[in-house]
């Protein structure tokens, strides 16, 4: 599905998958909104080194070092910190920060899910519970045209 065409640019289109589409139609029929995870996290993609890996039989060869954890956040209950690096959650590999966005999907928030971290070369296993999204931020006004008394 073609979501944007820039004709100046070369022809340079952005789309959007039709299964990403189809789910993203079905929820917003279903609940008005799409429901996703926070943590509160900053972070970037780093490499693993090989003995790293190997040591610990990771299935992933890079991970997400936490550069910031959020005040008050799920993160910080759980006892992340600057610095860990993210390979793990709930069960699945996090390889960066895209696999990390595509698990924290609506099926996690409000429920205990292992984190894995590496902190000074250790693996460790948190509880981390995620929230929903949106439930920070302020809540969607609609506005509308005020009607005319003539009407």
């Amino acid at each position: 599905m073609n979501t944007a065409v820039i004709l100046p640019a070369q022809g340079m289109c952005f789309a959007i998958g039709i299964n990403t589409a189809t789910f993203v139609a079905g929820r917003i029929i279903k609940d008005g909104r799409i429901k996703r995870g926070y943590i509160g996290v900053a972070g970037q993609n780093v490499p693993l080194g090989r003995l790293l890996v190997r040591r610990h039989t990771l299935s992933v060869t890079s991970g997400m070092l936490v550069l910031s954890v959020e005040s008050h956040s799920p993160a910080q209950r759980a006892g992340v910190r600057p610095g860990d690096v993210l390979v793990g959650y709930a069960g699945r590999p996090v390889a960066g920060l895209d696999d990390l966005h595509r698990l924290l999907v609506e099926e996690q928030v409000g429920r205990a899910a292992p984190l894995l971290v590496i902190r000074g070369g250790e693996i460790l296993t948190l509880a981390l519970v995620a929230e929903d999204a949106r439930a920070l931020t302020e809540p969607v006004r609609t506005v509308r045209p005020a009607q005319s008394e003539a009407a």
